[in-house]
């Protein structure tokens, strides 16, 4: 089995914390450094649009002076594609949005949103980004992702986390899945020490996005601790 499976670290609740007192501590630019540092192989930052976490200024420095990956999560619309285009960071993975939801709560539609999203995906292709469409375990959103272009997918792990019977089965049925069809394979959403190592042994994942987990772990143990309990639990789950 390939070992080598990279950890995207989600630095949004650093974001959080520093605006709940609307100072600038604590810097997330400054968490993304010590993040890389302890291990994690990129940055994923959700710019939503009511800008609830992370900002635009976060956004522009990450992506200007980061040497690492970064992982731009965004909406399907005009302004975070015009956004996306402009930062060019080294890839963004488009995410269904609700202003009322807490967190991303399920799959992007790609099947529905297929004549919205084709064009957007093509204009960020040619800017040399590379995509990932955040989807369910679902063979036919998988397929969709394929035929607009996509180049990654990443599985919704949500649904496994929460101890959905069969959910397990069904993300490794995915996964295989992306193979045939030529979709890199990304991960995320729930993870922890304690869920993380079937989905990290499955061949086909080559990164996972953790970020809540870390963040909250990192109260108690620090951050590098957490990342490299992370990386050496998934490690271990290719071994």
């Amino acid at each position: 089995m390939d070992q080598h499976i990279r950890l995207g670290v989600n630095i949004d609740h650093v974001a959080t914390i520093r605006n709940a007192r609307g100072g600038t501590h604590p810097d997330p630019f400054t968490v993304a450094e010590a993040a890389i540092a302890a291990g994690a192989d990129g940055i994923t930052i959700h710019l939503r649009e009511d800008r609830r976490h992370i900002r635009d200024e976060d956004a522009e420095k990450i992506c200007a002076r980061f040497a690492a990956p970064i992982n731009l999560e965004m909406a399907a619309t005009e302004e975070m594609v015009e956004i996306a285009t402009r930062l060019k960071p080294h890839g963004v993975c488009i995410v269904p949005e609700r202003r009322a939801e807490v967190t991303t709560e399920g799959g992007l539609d790609v099947i529905g949103s297929h004549n919205s999203l084709a064009p957007m995906i093509a204009r960020l292709n040619r800017a040399n980004i590379v995509v990932s469409l955040f989807i369910d375990p679902d063979p036919e959103q998988l397929r969709a992702a394929a035929y607009i272009k996509a180049a990654v997918v990443e599985l919704h792990t949500g649904a496994y986390a929460n101890n959905k019977p069969g959910e397990l089965a069904r993300l490794a049925a995915a996964a295989a899945l992306t193979t045939e069809l030529g979709l890199e394979c990304h991960a995320g959403h729930g993870l922890t020490f304690a869920n993380v190592t079937p989905i990290a042994a499955l061949p086909e994942v080559r990164e996972l996005n953790i970020g809540h987990y870390l963040i909250g772990e990192a109260l108690l143990t620090g951050l590098p601790a957490a990342i490299i309990e992370m990386k050496r639990l998934m490690r271990a789950a290719r071994m």
